[in-house]
């Protein structure tokens, strides 16, 4: 008889695994878009555990550095059992759930949740989804006792993760003793691994031994560094994930720890004070734009340009767009009459563009987005209006493809219309520029010499020092102000 074979058609994300007697169940996995994906967090389950879904049904939202996919179903199934909770960050190919017929038997789903590896992954453990950080594995075979004494049932409504229930149902726990250190109270697979070693004795290789302190939480080198300064780390505070001890920890008991080195102590949460973990997007945020500042040396041009005559013809216009709109239909033509600043900066060269792919920042509920507008210079402002509240609306529910805010060759930051007057913008790697445009306000200007109170725009240019020189940015500047001053040009 010929082995059983995968159907021609999977649910999104599901991988066949071809063993017989689980033929029926298959892996929902965390997808991968994109080359630079590593991990997605599950923003949201949209079918539950044991109903069945339709093709084309959105089966999960899955949040990555930048947006919110929703993951549909490609054919009619079944999530017969929840691996992930809402907000568990994962990466890419770790477990999420389990698909197969809605009166799957539980043992078989069980068994099949521990059996389960991703592609490549070794020995990775995926299936204790409890945190945004692994737990460590534990390097102690678990203690093999007789069939019998092994088996156990632990009630459905114990908050316990897939790889723990699994590991303490065959070891014959009783969970109830044991204090968990998962998110909501969950227990995880660390603390079955730890209620199963139990007092055992360890058996300790290597140079540095530390008996009697194999139950404690800690790094490898902070255990080396307790046993050769003669440190208990059972009276240690551990500051790292779930409690772990650091080196740190270790070392500031014996005052070895600068202070400006130093873990901050933990300060009680004051009333009236609310903590807000960051999204995987803010966290990219704070990263790339931590990078940026420091690795790219900044310059910075500034330049006021009077607006009355755009505001004038925007509105005989009929106001096709917004002011943004014509800003961005403007700094287009300007990157083709000055290409010098339209470059993305890579390690040892400069890119540059012939068309103007400009970057516009879209601020989200979970952090700031800057989808495409492609080839700039070719679309009029209605046409632009159109494209820009398209991208705009979808930044912000999360339903960008990845080639819509991925690259660019110059990006626009505009907070005019919040009142801000003028502001420096950090440049948005591998980019080599952005344009900061505050509010237009009435202010005296110099026309042909006499002074005159119109609507007057700040601009501010930020510049990758390394890739555009100063001269370049001020004839960018020029040929954009020329542009907005005559804004019959555009």
């Amino acid at each position: 008889m010929s082995p059983a074979r995968p159907p021609s058609k999977l649910p999104c994300g599901a991988r066949w695994i071809g063993a017989e007697a689980m033929a029926a169940l298959k892996p929902f996995t965390m997808p991968k878009w994109g080359i630079e994906m590593s991990e997605g967090t599950v923003a949201g389950w949209q079918v539950e555990e044991g109903k069945p879904f339709a093709k084309g049904d959105v089966i999960v939202l899955i949040e990555t550095d930048k947006i919110t996919n929703e993951v549909e179903a490609e054919a009619d199934g079944c999530l017969v059992k929840l691996i992930a909770g809402e907000q568990d960050t994962l990466p890419v190919g770790a477990l999420l759930g389990v698909m197969g017929p809605a009166d799957a038997d539980r043992g078989e789903v069980e068994a099949f949740v521990a059996a389960f590896r991703p592609a490549g992954a070794g020995l990775v453990e995926s299936a204790d989804i409890s945190s945004n950080s692994p737990a460590p594995a534990s390097n102690t075979p678990e203690p093999q006792a007789p069939a019998a004494a092994r088996k156990s049932t632990i009630a459905t409504d114990i908050a316990i993760s897939p790889a723990a229930r699994f590991a303490a149902e065959a070891s014959g726990l009783d969970v109830a003793d044991i204090t968990p250190s998962g998110r909501h109270g969950r227990i995880t697979r660390q603390d079955v691994d730890k209620a199963i070693r139990g007092s055992r004795k360890p058996d300790l290789a290597g140079p540095i031994a530390a008996p009697g302190q194999e139950e404690v939480y800690a790094s490898p080198l902070a255990r080396r560094i307790a046993v050769q300064n003669g440190i208990d780390l059972s009276q240690v505070r551990g500051t790292g994930a779930r409690g772990r001890i650091g080196k740190s920890d270790v070392l500031a008991l014996l005052g070895e720890v600068p202070e400006s080195a130093a873990t901050p102590a933990l300060r009680p949460v004051e009333e009236g004070v609310e903590i807000v973990p960051m999204t995987a997007m803010r966290k990219t945020i704070a990263r790339r734009l931590t990078e940026a500042k420091q690795a790219i040396p900044h310059i910075y041009l500034r330049r006021k340009v009077r607006a009355d005559r755009l505001i004038e013809l925007r509105q005989s216009q009929g106001k096709p767009g917004t002011l943004n709109d014509y800003v961005i239909r403007a700094s287009a033509l300007a990157l083709i009459k000055v290409p010098e600043v339209n470059v993305q900066v890579h390690e040892g060269a400069i890119h540059r563009f012939s068309h103007a792919d400009i970057s516009m920042a879209v601020a989200t509920d979970k952090g700031l987005i800057t989808p495409i507008i492609k080839r700039a210079e070719e679309l009029d402002v209605a046409t632009m209006a159109e494209r820009t509240a398209d991208l705009a609306a979808r930044a912000r529910e999360g339903k960008l493809r990845g080639e819509e805010f991925q690259g660019g060759s110059f990006s626009i930051s505009n907070l005019g219309a919040f009142g801000v007057d003028e502001f420096d913008a950090i440049i948005n790697p591998p980019q080599g520029a952005i344009l900061a445009v505050g509010a237009a306000r009435s202010a005296p200007f110099d026309v042909n010499g006499d002074i005159r109170i119109v609507p007057v725009m700040q601009l501010s240019l930020s510049c990758d020092h390394r890739a555009i020189d100063g001269v370049d940015g001020a004839r960018f500047l020029q040929a954009l102000a020329d542009l907005i001053e005559n804004p019959e040009q555009l």
